[in-house]
């Protein structure tokens, strides 16, 4: 019960012929990060099994020979659930579908609706692992933001006006929201150590999030880092403020 990319060295060229795919894998998974939020990927290098981690895009470090990376939810064989693993199959088809297509857009998933709802939940902050450390380092430091953010709002605003892994109604997460009254506000967390790098990963993602048909009009937008913002910065957000009424702030929340 696992989707599959695999490279193998008995193959022409097996690099060259997956990477479109593993392309496609990778943009589906940014536009429906929270359809297989309950899934795992592990993968396998030379034969040596990685721990199994959150579903998320795949790495270029791993796209070469002799790596075989899986994505599923794994049974026991002595108690399998059958109608559970065709619903996870089922889930997984159009994923299959795209990454197996030659298609530029991914078909369109039925959409939730956006609905705040109070609380969050502590995420791991630690990880034993072999596979990519980069990529579980930044999976936990953004746990780690997340939390200490949560805790500063709700120590502001109150923990019922506070919600994290939001469903944006448009196929995504926010990482936090606030509620203040009947207006909303929307944060977006990243781990670069440039405040520059983190405004440029999170506007489009803000901007998804309150403008996207069917989404949530959120009345402030914050990208959220550890770094102090720079002038440059603060002269930036002031002009998409300004010259294009773009409720985004920049929010330094800083860690050991």
């Amino acid at each position: 019960m696992a989707f599959s990319i695999e490279s193998s060295q008995s193959l022409p060229d097996p690099v060259g012929k997956l990477a479109p795919k593993v392309k496609r894998f990778n943009d589906f998974i940014a536009l429906y990060p929270e359809l297989y939020s309950t899934f795992r990927m592990w993968h396998y290098d030379n034969g040596r099994r990685s721990s199994p981690y959150g579903v998320s895009k795949i790495p270029e470090d791993l796209v070469k020979k002799r790596v075989f990376i899986f994505l599923g939810r794994e049974q026991l064989l002595k108690s399998i659930n059958y109608d559970e693993l065709l619903r996870d199959l089922d889930t997984l088809l159009p994923l299959y579908e795209y990454v197996e297509s030659e298609s530029v857009n991914p078909i369109s998933m039925q959409q939730t609706t956006f609905s705040f709802s109070p609380g969050w939940t502590a995420k791991s902050l630690f990880a034993t692992a072999t596979l990519t450390q980069r990529t579980i380092d930044v999976s936990l430091r953004h746990n780690e933001l997340q939390r200490v953010l949560c805790e500063k709002l709700a120590s502001q605003y109150g923990k019922d006006n506070i919600g994290s892994e939001t469903r944006s109604g448009v196929g995504t997460r926010i990482d936090v929201v606030v509620r203040q009254g009947d207006q909303f506000w929307f944060y977006e967390i990243k781990t670069y150590l440039s405040p520059r790098a983190c405004i440029r990963e999170a506007i489009g993602q803000l901007l998804e999030y309150s403008h996207w048909p069917g989404a949530k009009r959120a009345s402030r937008l914050i990208v959220v880092g550890e770094s102090p913002l720079d002038d440059d910065g603060s002269e930036y957000l002031r002009r998409l403020k300004n010259e294009l009424a773009l409720p985004i702030e920049y929010e330094q929340i800083p860690i050991d």
